[in-house]
């Protein structure tokens, strides 16, 4: 922190990979009815000669070095780190289960190694509810750990279906909010966006993860566990900007008494995106978005990302800072809310 910058920037989506799981998402790849999800996306990106696949390999499976050189360049003094997609979602159950430990463990030696300049989010095996659960309790009891990361669906489940809910039940007991990552797009979704190159960040993991988050909201998980927090990133993936027209089609929808799935709540949609949501801005470097996004939300709900290694402009970072917002809430925005959400005291 410096006279000209009165704040840290704490970037809070930003991506890493162990080495041994690259090498299991190799494996899975050289099996037979590989989900075509993952293959267009991991198997890529493992895969392409690249300068970009190339780039992000690299710096995924690093978390000394290049990652810190990385954050120094671009002014990022801390970082909050997940298990980059799918994590351990992408692999059968037992696998998962022992997996994520293991993640879980590696990332809490980065953090101990580097407690001023990273953060870890908990990656949980969702396949087993009832594990995923118990990994929250060690990750927060025994690797303070005060967060948990999902991208998104599960060999195209949803967290929406109560099977999961051991899940929230476990985020909510332990304050630990869920960070709702996007995920390659599910078998029965997948080729319209795919055949047109529009699966991947550029829109399709939006349109996935917005899908998600609001099949949550509309399913009463929020009315079932008042107290959980989740956390979206790329600027919500587009629903504080829908929140007008979801809260209107909702309740006509529930007039209608059209589907069974879709049930009166106790609130509008856009209620819970304010008391149950924090927003980051991963990838939007956009002012207008940001803004927008605080007056649906509250100025202690939006948080900066920058969505590393995937999207690493350091340019970005100074676009920011000269944002026209108050000192206050500009601290807000790159620093404390991101404390709170997280808990980071280590600074």
């Amino acid at each position: 922190m410096s006279p000209s910058k009165p704040y840290l920037r704490i970037a809070t989506e930003e991506a890493f990979a162990p080495p041994e799981m690259i090498r299991i998402y190799q494996k899975i790849l050289a099996g037979s009815d590989v989900d075509p999800g993952f293959k267009g996306l991991m198997g890529f990106y493992i895969s392409s000669p690249s300068e970009r696949a190339q780039h992000i390999m690299r710096c995924l499976q690093d978390l000394d070095q290049i990652r810190l050189a990385h954050m120094d360049e671009a002014g990022i003094d801390h970082q909050v780190l997940a298990l980059t997609a799918p994590g351990v979602q992408i692999m059968d159950k037992a696998t998962a289960v022992s997996f994520a430990r293991v993640a879980n463990d590696f990332l809490a030696d980065a953090v101990r190694r580097h407690p001023t300049r990273f953060t870890g989010m908990i990656s949980l095996p969702v396949q087993d509810p009832q594990e995923a659960a118990k990994e929250i309790e060690r990750g927060v009891t025994r690797l303070g750990m005060h967060s948990v990361v999902i991208n998104s669906h599960t060999h195209g489940e949803y967290l929406s279906d109560p099977k999961f809910w051991d899940i929230f039940a476990a985020a909510e007991q332990h304050g630990t909010p869920i960070y709702l990552h996007p995920n390659s797009l599910p078998r029965n979704m997948l080729e319209p966006f795919q055949e047109c190159g529009l699966d991947g960040a550029i829109y399709g993991f939006g349109v996935e993860t917005g899908l998600h988050a609001l099949r949550i909201i509309t399913a009463g998980v929020f009315d079932r566990f008042p107290k959980l927090q989740m956390i979206i990133g790329h600027m919500g993936e587009a629903l504080p900007f829908w929140s007008y027209r979801l809260d209107y089609m909702h309740q006509a929808t529930v007039r209608s008494k059209r589907y069974d799935s879709i049930k009166p709540i106790h609130k509008k949609p856009s209620d819970y995106l304010r008391e149950n949501f924090y927003i980051t801005n991963s990838g939007v470097a956009w002012e207008p978005a940001i803004k927008f996004t605080q007056s649906i939300v509250g100025v202690d709900r939006v948080l900066y990302a920058m969505d590393y290694p995937y999207q690493y402009a350091a340019e970005e970072v100074q676009l920011l800072d000269r944002m026209d917002m108050s000192a206050e809430d500009k601290k807000k925005f790159f620093q404390t809310n991101a404390q709170k959400v997280f808990g980071i005291s280590a600074l």
